[in-house]
């Protein structure tokens, strides 16, 4: 599963629990996108980039 290359965001896992209370495994994704980012030195690198960062504009799109 991708990770955020800026906050480390990743899957997030738990369990399902149903009306009765039984339980089965669940994972959570996080909104990880492949994104083409402006580097520091100018360059252009693509990397993987969750949605919360690109809104707050942790992060310059190339």
């Amino acid at each position: 599963m991708a990770k955020c290359a800026i906050c480390e965001k990743g899957a997030h896992f738990g369990n399902n629990v149903s009306h009765s209370h039984r339980k089965s495994p669940k994972m959570w994704k996080s909104n990880v996108k492949s994104v083409r980012v402006k580097t520091a030195n100018g360059a252009t690198k693509k990397m993987y980039v969750c949605t919360s960062c690109l809104k707050s504009g942790r992060v310059e799109r190339a």
